[in-house]
């Protein structure tokens, strides 16, 4: 579905702001960072042609700099916190949920499981993670984890993503290299992006092939006739 979406157009970052402007930037941040239908859309590439946009290289598409990261960071916060009391009314239900063209529970388990890694850092650490950045607030109210607790990295971890990939995107985007390839600059963004996740999965491959060779018994010596 993500392939088909994207090249259709329907997820190309640079379309979607100059269509929709800081009102749709907005509404897919706050999709993106907390809802679990959005997990599909473009977040971290959204952001860097935002900032891109925003500045005079970008034909300053979009308001000022600060406007653009004060939205984005106002939007992923609500966002989050909408996930957030998603997961503390839904409850455990939600890892019973059928699979579904929207909706899959692996996705859910990923985030559990880097939330049960690093703890209250996931949501600052999850924002930099696509899929993890969705589910992470969802999984947090699972989990009854406090609120207070949880607004505290919700605005860190707001602050930090939205303020950093998208003035990126703005000081990046004045760079005539990146200016005249945006296109491969947007795809270099969400490879870094998927990084992480990549690193993770490799890692617990490997764990997983470790267990199976610790599982398997030796096999038995073969009598001699």
């Amino acid at each position: 579905m993500f392939a088909t979406l994207l090249a259709s157009g329907f997820l190309d970052p640079q379309k979607i702001i100059e269509q929709g402007g800081l009102l749709l930037l907005s509404a897919i941040v706050f999709a993106e960072t907390g809802l679990f239908v959005g997990f599909f859309l473009p977040g971290d590439s959204l952001l860097f042609i935002a900032g891109f946009l925003a500045s005079s290289a970008g034909g300053n598409r979009l308001p000022a700099l600060p406007i653009v990261v004060a939205c984005v960071i106002a939007a992923s916060i609500l966002g989050s916190e909408v996930g957030y009391w998603f997961g503390r009314k839904v409850g455990p239900a939600l890892f019973d949920r059928p699979k579904s063209r929207l909706f899959n529970p692996a996705n859910v388990v990923k985030a559990h499981l880097f939330f049960e890694r690093y703890g209250a850092k996931t949501i600052v650490l999850a924002r930099f993670v696509p899929i993890v950045r969705t589910f992470a607030p969802i999984v947090a109210g699972v989990s009854t984890m406090r609120h207070r607790v949880f607004l505290t990295y919700n605005v860190i971890g707001a602050v930090l993503w939205g303020g950093i990939v998208t003035t990126l995107g703005y000081f990046l985007g004045q760079v005539d290299a990146v200016k005249n390839h945006i296109e491969l600059a947007i795809v270099a963004v969400v490879a870094i992006s998927l990084l992480p996740m990549a690193i993770e999965l490799l890692r617990h491959r490997r764990a997983a092939g470790r267990e199976h060779v610790v599982a398997d018994p030796e096999p038995a010596a073969r009598p001699i006739d």
